[in-house]
């Protein structure tokens, strides 16, 4: 029972430990990334600015999730720091992903605007993307917690026969 408890208390401290890791990681990895959401229509639009430095990243990401989704009434324009637009497409389905090439150091805006005279909760981000070492964190966090939940299983199998030698 002994060995048991010790399988079940290093369990403990490898979840806690991957909680605390996929928290930070999700900050670290969210860090620089602008999000809002809000209610558009026709007479509304959705506007979220994000600050870039080429130093930092070459490729910027946003993403549009739209609540009530509707064809041909949902678009979206990214512009560059010179009001530029850099792209501008229609928003096919309720969640909407893409990237985009960052050439100046500055202010890029993106834009959610809609068709229908129906308010619609939109939630949109733009930001750099995360470089492949803070998407590392995310697995480590992962590993870790799965690595606790196998140690919390394997001691209640090991208690379970333990139970039935001793009866």
């Amino acid at each position: 029972m002994h060995k048991a408890k010790i399988i079940l208390l290093i369990s403990g401290m490898l979840i806690a430990a991957g909680l605390v890791l996929s928290a930070i990681g999700e900050q670290v990895i969210l860090e620089g990334i602008s999000q809002e959401r809000e209610e558009i229509s026709s007479d509304k639009t959705l506007s979220i600015s994000s600050n870039f430095d080429t130093r930092e990243t070459s490729i910027g990401i946003f993403n549009v999730q739209i609540m009530d989704f509707k064809d041909n009434t949902f678009f979206v324009k990214v512009l560059d720091p010179f009001e530029v637009e850099i792209i501008s497409q229609e928003i096919e389905k309720e969640s909407f992903e893409n990237k985009f090439d960052v050439f100046e150091t500055g202010t890029y805006k993106l834009i959610i605007k809609s068709t229908s005279n129906e308010e619609n909760l939109v939630v949109g981000s733009i930001g750099p993307l995360p470089d492949d070492n803070k998407i590392f964190l995310r697995y480590i966090s992962l590993f870790v917690l799965l690595g606790g939940l196998v140690g919390l299983v394997g001691s209640g199998i090991y208690v379970v026969k333990n139970r039935r030698r001793s009866v």
